[in-house]
């Protein structure tokens, strides 16, 4: 049995995880609360949840799990780094745990190249400022995005009682025709059982946080192989060589 292990600040849709699990089959996602002092999507807060303190702290209890690899389980509190930050996190918590290690940020670059996407419209329920962070590091990775709207929800706790409807209708009305996928980066936002419809209404690929965070996992567990959904990207399986942890 594989174990994934994740990191996964306050709480909002960690529940997703489970669904994951049950869907893909032959997994176990064991996830582990990170301290969120302040529940806010404002970069100084963000840069507070995804302080090395606190993620030593996390992986350190991780690291009794006997998990296969681990993925820092929060877009926004490592895309505020920017890149290299981003990474010297990731570094951080490999160094305790002593597995492959990624952060969602990463996983989304690391979905869009096994998906060969290059150009992505972005569905954000952050406030704007905070989504340009993350349109700032996909460009640094050779993504073009072609569309960017933000939401303005400025709590994860928030984020996690948007409904299904609600959230379906939000990702679909922000398609772009340029756009080769849809991402979805806020891993606050349940969207287990929404891949396969969104998929379905835009005619192309959609990316959420806690689907390419579970990718992710398994890419660096050596479970890379394609299985049925939810979404192209697990259909699609992962070519990408395994790593120790993210990288350019």
């Amino acid at each position: 049995m594989t174990r994934v292990g994740f990191l996964y600040p306050g709480h909002s849709a960690e529940d997703d995880y489970p669904v994951f699990a049950e869907r893909l089959g032959g997994v176990e996602l064991p996830l582990v609360h990170t301290l969120m002092r302040e529940d806010a999507h404002r970069v100084d807060a963000l840069l507070e949840v995804g302080g090395q303190d606190v993620l030593a702290e996390g992986a350190r209890e991780l690291a009794t799990m006997e998990v296969d690899s681990v993925v820092w389980a929060c877009t926004s509190g490592s895309f505020v780094y920017g890149w290299e930050g981003a990474r010297r996190q990731v570094q951080g918590v490999r160094d305790i745990v002593g597995v492959p290690t990624s952060s969602t940020s990463f996983a989304f670059v690391h979905a869009l190249r096994q998906l060969r996407v290059r150009r992505v419209a972005i569905a954000a329920t952050y406030p704007d400022d905070v989504a340009r962070r993350f349109v700032d590091l996909l460009t640094e990775a050779g993504i073009t995005v072609v569309s960017m709207t933000a939401r303005g929800i400025t709590t994860a706790a928030e984020v996690g009682l948007v409904e299904p409807e609600e959230a379906l209708d939000f990702v679909i009305s922000n398609d772009h025709p340029r756009a080769e996928a849809i991402l979805v980066p806020d891993t606050a936002l349940h969207s287990a059982d929404l891949i396969d419809p969104m998929e379905a209404l835009v005619g192309k690929t959609v990316l959420t946080a806690n689907q390419v965070s579970v990718w992710e996992g398994l890419r660096l567990a050596g479970r890379g192989d394609a299985r049925s959904g939810p979404g192209d990207l697990f259909r699609s399986g992962s070519s990408m060589v395994r790593s120790a942890f993210a990288a350019r």
